[in-house]
């Protein structure tokens, strides 16, 4: 198993699209690249993001990000529907260096790279989002998300 990082605007729906995928064995919700290990205290940088494990020979990470760009809006800075913020920014974030090529390689290959704002990084810190954050839309359907209820299920 491999495992890499989406930020796509509100963790909720991003989560409940990612784990429909195949291929997709896990997903948590949590925080990439702030600057603290806590959930306490000020904002600190970090986006909002899902880790997700994924099995290789299943799904590539280029399927990935092609499923990534489905929900998103990749011209769009720091706003994914009616979330606005740093932390709803855009991002795919690894500490597998071959991800990372290999969604910039994805980025570059569209006919729209110049307009795409998604961050592609490294990984420097992720912390596990709080327990209500969690498959939040399973528990909770009727909670907003910026995604279509259509897409969300269109893999499932």
């Amino acid at each position: 198993m491999e495992t890499v990082y989406f930020a796509g605007g509100c963790l909720w729906g991003v989560q409940a699209f990612i784990r429909t995928l195949p291929g997709v064995t896990f997903t948590e919700a949590g925080r990439a690249n702030g600057t603290t290990n806590t959930l306490d205290g000020d904002y600190d940088g970090y986006a909002e993001c899902v880790k997700t494990k994924f099995d290789p020979n299943v799904v590539s990470m280029q399927e990935l990000m092609g499923y990534f760009f489905e929900i998103i809006d990749p011209y769009s800075v720091n706003k994914q529907g009616e979330d606005v913020g740093e932390k709803y920014r855009t991002g795919v974030y690894s500490d597998n260096e071959a991800h990372l090529i290999e969604a910039k390689a994805f980025i570059t290959a569209r006919p729209d790279a110049d307009r795409i704002v998604v961050e592609v990084l490294p990984l420097k810190n992720y912390v596990r989002s709080a327990e209500e954050h969690q498959d939040r839309l399973t528990r909770c359907p009727d909670d907003y998300c910026h995604i279509p209820e259509a897409l969300l299920m269109k893999y499932k």
